[in-house]
């Protein structure tokens, strides 16, 4: 099965801002960013079936490439990230916070998720996708939930996934 996932366009937030779970907007570019996305989009169509984070970064995004409604799934979240959501990094008093900084491939933000839980959602949703008899889906989502989709497929290894992350708007393709 083909599977081709699509991150959402930048957002209207200010630079380092934390906005995991945040139904956060999107900014003054979104349009002419989705243009470019929807173009793209167009060499890996038609698909069988198309999938949503619920968060209306991505939601929106379908919507504008032609998908009205795409069968949104809460296991394609970014990450939780707890008490820091929508709080700056650098403006985060907590002191769990470097200790996070050090080991985030491991460690939980505060009240919140850590790297381990997100890919164990995007396991869960890729094994039960895996079951059904779709040839191409679609699937849009954040970069979290990309960086995830790409380890499980074998794309890049957990140790440097971050290198591969896909740029907004962007476009990654997997085989399960």
């Amino acid at each position: 099965m083909k599977v081709t996932l699509i991150r959402h366009t930048r957002v209207g937030v200010a630079p380092g801002t934390c906005y995991g779970w945040s139904d956060v907007p999107l900014a003054e570019t979104f349009e002419e960013e989705a243009q470019k996305t929807s173009e793209a989009l167009k060499q890996y169509a038609p698909f069988d079936i198309v999938f949503s984070s619920p968060l209306s970064r991505a939601t929106r995004l379908a919507e504008f490439c032609g998908y009205n409604a795409p069968k949104l799934d809460p296991r394609l979240r970014e990450m939780h990230m707890g008490d820091w959501e929508m709080k700056k990094y650098d403006e985060i008093k907590d002191p769990h916070l470097e200790e996070w900084y050090k080991d985030y491939m491991h460690l939980r933000t505060t009240n919140g998720e850590g790297f381990p839980d997100i890919y164990s959602r995007v396991s869960d949703f890729l094994n039960e996708l895996r079951t059904k008899d779709y040839q191409r889906v679609a699937i849009f989502a954040h970069a979290g939930v990309l960086i995830c989709a790409g380890i499980y497929a074998g794309l890049f290894s957990e140790n440097d996934c971050f290198n591969h992350q896909t740029p907004y708007g962007g476009i990654q393709v997997i085989e399960i």
